[in-house]
């Protein structure tokens, strides 16, 4: 019999702004590296306001990382040092490896509803320096598996037999997308061994069979992220409202993290090395 995932952590969203004036909910960042490791954060973003976020994150540099862009709805134009250049569009995932160093941007254009998340996966100390490369995860290529009551995109890993539309490199983590509807309950099972941790979108739920969704004390609303304990199923009912919410889980690294804005290395002097090399303008490596 599979093992319940238990609550060890809720996190609440503290609103924040980055770049050149964007606002949005800091959800997981440089405090929780240890707990939610191989994630290091997770930015996510609600709004109907263009001039919360138009403004964008403007040319900056990245390093030792991935950062994968998911939007539910909305437009985020991006283009790069390597002449890379598109748009992420309603229910499209851009998987970027930053690897030994990029420079880019990423520029929101004015849309309905701008609902999405950025998280930043750490790349394992020999992968560092790789070569930086992009995923572009387009709408129709994202499996979505309809069961009674429930919807889910299979962004990155696996359920029930099905394969993602992308399937990460260096770290094989898993990315799914999910829609309960109202009082619907759902479970995944997958390695104990992993980290796993889910941000709601929208609605509330329930996370344990022995508590109650009649019960304002024992739902978890919205804008908060949930990490599980280190066992092999996870089980989620939603209110009666249904919920929205996104489940990210992968093998931890266990390695030791040096981490200065943009940039995640192992050690100081890597994080040094690479802050000259901004400077001096050697930061970009020759493609192989």
């Amino acid at each position: 019999m599979e093992k319940l995932r238990k609550v060890v952590k809720i996190t609440k969203g503290q609103p924040a702004v980055d770049g050149a004036g964007v606002k949005l909910v800091r959800v997981i960042g440089y405090n929780d590296t240890k707990d939610y490791d191989p994630f290091l954060m997770l930015d996510a973003f609600d709004s109907d306001n263009s001039e919360d976020y138009i403004k964008g994150f403007p040319w900056h540099p990245h390093r030792g990382i991935e950062t994968i862009t998911y939007l539910i709805n909305g437009d985020i134009e991006h283009g790069d040092n390597l002449g890379n250049s598109g748009s992420i569009l309603d229910g499209e995932c851009q998987w970027m490896t930053a690897g030994s160093g990029i420079i880019h941007q990423e520029m929101p254009k004015a849309s309905r509803r701008m609902l999405g998340a950025q998280l930043w996966l750490n790349l394992p100390a020999k992968d560092k320096m790789t070569e930086p490369s992009y995923g572009d995860i387009k709408s129709e290529n994202v499996p979505v598996i309809n069961e009674s009551g429930t919807k889910v995109h299979i962004l990155a890993g696996e359920y029930q037999g099905h394969k993602g539309a992308f399937e990460g490199k260096y770290i094989k983590a898993t990315y799914l997308d999910v829609e309960l509807a109202a009082n619907q309950e759902w479970h995944f099972i997958n390695n104990a061994e992993n980290t796993l941790f889910v941000y709601i979108f929208t609605g509330k739920a329930i996370f344990d069979p022995d508590k109650s969704i009649e019960n304002p004390k024992d739902l978890v609303e919205e804008k908060q992220a949930v990490l599980f304990s280190h066992d092999s199923k996870f089980w989620i009912k939603a209110a009666n409202e249904g919920v929205r919410f996104i489940l990210l889980s992968a093998k931890p690294l266990k390695e030791p993290i040096a981490w200065g804005g943009p940039i995640v290395m192992n050690t100081k002097e890597e994080l040094d090395l690479a802050f000259l090399e901004l400077d001096n303008n050697t930061f970009i490596k020759k493609v192989k």
